[in-house]
C-alpha cells in the first residue's frame, strides 16, 4: 500500500527463499504490469519455477526488453508486449498475443497498479477515471478474456490479482486508487465464485508498504522524502522492514500452482498491519 513514511524502531529482517521447487513447470504465463517493481519479480519468480513462457506487459520498452531478455537468458522463452492499462483495448490484445504466441495461456497475474496521490476533494474525474482504467477495467477484462480461453480449451488455470491492503479503506489522498482496487477485491471474489466447477481458481493479495521504484519516486516528489526513505521505512514497521518484491513473488507462485491446493475467491492480507487490531 501507497505510504508517507513514520518513524519507528527496527528490529529484524528477512528475504525471501531463493530455492525454487518447479511449481509451474511447463505453464505459459501473463504478467500484466511486469516490467518493474512487483510485477518484474512475479515475472522473474515465475520463470525460476519453471514457466515454459512468459508474456511480460508494460509501458517501458526498454524495462520490458530487458526483462524478457533476461528471462529468455534463464531458459524460459520469453515476450515483452507494449500494453498502455488506460486502454482496454491494448489490455485485452495481451491475452489474444499470449495465446497465438504460445499457443495457450494457463496463468494469469494482473500486477499493475496506478498510485497517482488524489483525495476525495481533489481527485478529478480525468485521474479518477485513469485509475479505474489500470486498477479495475483493464484487469476485469483480462480476467475475462483468459477465463474464456481456458472455457474454449476446457482447461483449469490460475489468476492472481496483485490489489492492496488500501483496498480495505485506505489513507485520505489515495481515493481513487482505494475506489479501484476495492472494485478488484470485489471482481476477484465474484469471478473466483462462479468459475470454481470450471477448475479456474482466482485470488487475490492485498500488498502492503512495499520498496519499488515506483514508491521512491512517489515518496520523494508526493511526501518530500529523502534519499534514505527506505531505511527510514523500514526502521517505522513492527517487523522492521516493509515488503519486498521478490518475497510477494513467492508468494504469488505458490498461489498460481497446484501446490495451493484448492484456495479460491481468497483475497489474502499480505502486509504486517492488522486490519481491525487497535493499541
Amino acid at each position: 500500500m501507497p505510504h508517507s513514511i513514520n518513524t519507528g524502531r527496527r528490529r529484524h529482517n528477512g528475504k525471501a527463499s531463493d530455492v525454487t521447487s518447479g511449481w509451474l513447470q511447463g505453464q505459459a504465463v501473463l504478467v500484466s504490469g511486469g516490467t518493474q517493481g512487483v510485477g518484474a519479480a512475479i515475472a522473474r519468480r515465475v520463470a525460476a519455477e519453471g514457466a515454459e513462457a512468459v508474456l511480460v506487459t508494460g509501458r517501458s520498452v526498454e524495462a520490458g526488453r530487458a526483462l524478457a531478455d533476461e528471462l529468455q537468458a534463464a531458459g524460459a522463452r520469453a515476450k515483452f508486449l507494449r500494453v498502455d492499462l488506460r486502454d482496454v483495448d491494448q489490455a485485452r490484445a495481451s491475452v489474444a498475443e499470449a495465446i497465438a504466441e504460445f499457443g495457450r495461456l494457463d496463468r494469469v497475474v494482473n500486477a499493475a497498479g496506478l498510485t497517482t496521490r488524489g483525495s476525495m476533494l481533489d481527485t478529478t474525474p480525468e485521474l479518477f477515471d485513469a485509475h479505474v482504467a489500470v486498477n479495475l477495467k483493464s484487469p476485469f477484462f483480462i480476467m475475462a478474456d483468459t477465463i474464456r480461453h481456458l472455457h474454449e480449451r476446457s482447461a483449469s488455470g490460475a489468476i492472481v490479482n496483485i490489489i492492496s491492503i488500501a483496498e480495505r479503506g485506505g489513507q485520505s489522498y489515495l481515493a481513487p486508487y482505494v475506489a479501484a482496487k476495492s472494485g478488484l477485491a470485489g471482481a476477484t471474489r465474484n469471478a473466483a465464485h462462479a468459475h470454481r466447477w470450471d477448475k479456474i481458481r482466482i485470488n487475490g493479495v492485498n500488498i502492503g508498504w512495499t520498496a519499488t521504484e515506483a514508491e521512491g519516486v512517489a515518496q520523494k516528489t508526493a511526501h518530500g522524502a529523502t534519499d534514505d526513505w527506505l531505511a527510514r521505512a523500514d526502521a517505522s514497521v513492527p517487523l522492521g522492514k516493509i515488503g519486498r518484491p521478490n518475497e510477494i513473488a513467492e508468494f504469488v507462485a505458490f498461489l498460481l500452482s497446484d501446490h495451493s491446493g484448492v484456495v479460491t475467491g481468497s483475497v489474502i492480507d499480505w502486509d504486517q498491519q492488522v486490519i481491525g487490531g487497535q493499541d
